[in-house]
């Protein structure tokens, strides 16, 4: 049951839901730059073995919630998962150790616009007009963002990196909308059950997937040089970027519109942004920093159209 806070201000609930879940799944951007000598499939399996476990031990708590749940539940819980875990974050990774960390963040940072833009003409909740001027000002945001890195000279990944990220983006254009969309049409869902439900059907994936990669790769392209690094590294990723970051995206996907909350994924790019720039030693520059104040003027925007249009 929601709470009377939640009911009462739902708005603001929702955009503190999906501030979270950008908080960490901005985590994923850096990771791959981390751990560089590890193989991306072993990224990705590691963090949803992880997720999977992390989803078992907390079943026991949920478990009548969860037996409710329905073979099309299921199935719709294993399609969202292998679309939106496994593929999205094996090409998400392999194209950042491929060409960098900017080119696939600036293709990743578009999702806002792009998420946004197919989830109003599949189920149009805002009206044109105020939904244009949040998307410009995302838009232009990322163009000041990336405008260093638009003119450097691409490296030998760079055709790969670039197919990897587009992959990456179109797994996250459905992913997002489909779970929205499955959770709107069984408002019994809890978040928290939804949450456990994906990660209980990543489990069985991960596992059988990372048998696979142990036989066809050698341990040190798996777990990279410090393999107790490699373990703290996935779990941090498994219990807060994969479980908590649905967690709280399920909840904020209840509470707002769709074509508000593929906007708010803008708060994973700025979340990764600064993991970058932490990473990298550096803080922003100029045309940076007015990107980013373009990015959150463009979220401002955004929250203030859904407002007006549930004012009318």
């Amino acid at each position: 049951m929601p709470s009377p806070a939640s009911v009462r201000h739902p708005l603001a609930l929702g955009v503190l839901c999906a501030l979270g879940a950008g908080l960490l799944w901005g985590l994923v951007f850096v990771a791959p730059l981390i751990f560089a000598d590890v193989a991306p499939a072993s990224l990705a399996l590691g963090r949803y073995l992880a997720f999977g476990l992390v989803a078992l031990l907390l079943a026991g708590a949920d478990r009548p919630r969860l037996a409710a749940l329905t073979r099309a539940d299921w199935k719709r819980a294993v399609a969202l998962t292998l679309v939106g875990n496994f593929i999205y974050y094996g090409c998400l990774a392999a194209a950042l150790q491929q060409a960098g960390g900017p080119l696939p963040t600036l293709l990743i940072g578009t999702l806002p616009v792009v998420i946004a833009v197919c989830a109003n003409l599949t189920s149009p909740d805002l009206p044109w007009r105020r939904l244009v001027p949040p998307l410009l000002a995302i838009a232009t945001g990322l163009a000041l963002v990336h405008a260093q890195e638009a003119g450097a000279a691409p490296g030998d990944g760079f055709a790969a990196g670039l197919a990897l990220a587009v992959g990456a983006v179109a797994c996250w254009t459905w992913y997002p909308l489909a779970n929205a969309d499955w959770l709107r049409r069984h408002p019994r869902l809890s978040p928290t059950t939804w949450s456990t439900a994906q990660g209980l059907a990543t489990l069985p994936l991960a596992v059988a997937g990372f048998a696979v990669l142990l036989a066809v790769q050698p341990a040190g392209w798996i777990f990279g040089a410090d393999p107790a690094a490699y373990v703290a590294g996935m779990a941090v990723l498994g219990l807060g970027a994969s479980w908590a970051g649905t967690l709280l995206w399920n909840r904020a996907s209840q509470l707002l519109p769709p074509a508000l909350t593929g906007q708010l994924i803008v708060f994973e790019t700025l979340a990764a942004l600064a993991y970058l720039y932490l990473y990298a030693g550096r803080g922003p520059t100029f045309f940076e920093k007015a990107g980013i104040t373009l990015l959150l003027c463009g979220v401002l925007l955004g929250v203030r159209a859904v407002r007006s249009a549930q004012r009318h």
